[in-house]
């Protein structure tokens, strides 16, 4: 397995204040940045290769930590494409964002081991756990049919489904997200269901199927930490106390 973290992300200008970075990865998370949390879990798997895709205050910031720094374009879609080549000869691929705060080893194994080896698996928590873990967090979980999830950051792509998933990747993984962008990018008939709350993760699965022609998983029950991501200020804010709570009571 290789691992790759796109790091380029730029905040909007209340977090880049906040943070004191206009990146993200360079978020105070405790005593850390977000990129280290990041790194530290994906380092525990004990991969072939970790590689960052960053623009140079991030790569100055991680060299020496990691197998390999692709310099970052400003484009997010294009940052991803160069994620899902970092590693050609790559037989599995981990993908991960910068800016999950909370992202254990034991989250990623968890993650690992549930998804099997479909051509992409994505990370699914039960809103359920994902509010008691951070209890008054910014909303992050939606409804799909009966279920009510929060979407991870992390994706396991085998080397088989590469080549299929490098050309949508960019508006699928800007999509992750967001539901309704999702399922727009799916097809009209996945929006309607959605519209009418019937659409269901099963229903998302078959067409990125057809889409994309390898098997799309959405992992379901796995940990809240990979659904935790710093998009706002709210969601930096909440991140940095829990963290700082914690790290008090274990001084």
């Amino acid at each position: 397995m290789h691992v790759v973290i796109t790091a380029g992300g730029t905040s909007a200008a209340d977090l880049a204040a906040a943070i004191g970075s206009p990146y993200k990865a360079l978020a105070p998370i405790g005593a850390r940045r977000c990129i280290d949390v990041v790194i530290e879990a994906a380092r525990g798997l004990h991969p072939a290769g970790i590689a960052v895709v960053a623009p140079d205050a991030v790569a100055l910031h991680v060299r020496g930590r990691i197998d390999s720094i692709v310099p970052a374009s400003a484009d997010g879609a294009a940052n991803i494409a160069l994620a899902l080549a970092a590693f050609p000869a790559a037989q599995q691929l981990l993908y991960l964002t910068c800016d999950l705060p909370f992202l254990t080893t034991a989250a990623l194994d968890d993650f690992i081991a549930r998804a099997g080896r479909p051509g992409i698996a994505m990370a699914l928590a039960d809103g359920a756990a994902y509010a008691a873990a951070y209890p008054g967090a910014p909303p992050h979980a939606v409804r799909l049919g009966t279920e009510r999830v929060a979407n991870g950051s992390v994706f396991l792509i085998e080397a088989r489904a590469l080549a299929a998933v490098r050309a949508p990747a960019g508006r699928f993984f800007a999509a992750r997200k967001s539901l309704p962008r999702l399922a727009l990018l799916l097809g009209p008939a996945l929006l309607a269901r959605f519209a009418l709350g019937r659409l269901r993760i099963a229903d998302v699965e078959a067409r990125a199927r057809l889409v994309l022609g390898v098997e799309a998983r959405g992992v379901r029950g796995c940990s809240p930490a990979p659904a935790y991501d710093i998009d706002s200020c709210a969601d930096w804010s909440y991140a940095q106390t829990l963290t700082l709570a914690r790290e008090n009571a274990e001084a």
